[in-house]
């Protein structure tokens, strides 16, 4: 019979992070992003779908999300009082470089 040892036994309990998509709704504090994640639910009494929105409160590192970016958050070990997630990536470009890209487009336009 195989002996287990701790360090296996933790890589099984790890689990898999929880990931969630949301929208930037404040980015006014250092290193931390406020992020609106809106889900549908149904009613279990009508059988009609309605939207539930939770703010989360995320941690940004650089400072490169601002309000109106759609980003991807995962969830981490408390770093804060409300701070339990981390964001992970952009899942559109920001208003800047969409800006930056049809500027880009004009000049080249221009030419």
């Amino acid at each position: 019979m195989e002996k287990t040892t701790t360090q296996q036994v933790k890589s099984v309990e790890k689990r898999k992070k929880r990931t969630l998509k949301g929208e930037v709704i404040s980015d006014k504090m250092e290193k931390t992003v406020v992020v609106k994640v809106s889900r549908i639910k149904l009613h279990s009494k009508y059988r009609k779908y309605y939207k539930i929105s939770q703010n989360f409160k995320a941690h940004d590192e650089k400072n490169q999300y601002h309000t109106g970016d759609e980003i991807i958050i995962e969830e981490i070990k408390p770093m804060s009082k409300d701070k339990r997630w981390r964001v992970v990536s952009s899942v559109l470009p920001s208003q800047n470089e969409k800006e930056k890209t049809v500027s880009d487009k004009d000049k080249k336009n221009n030419k």
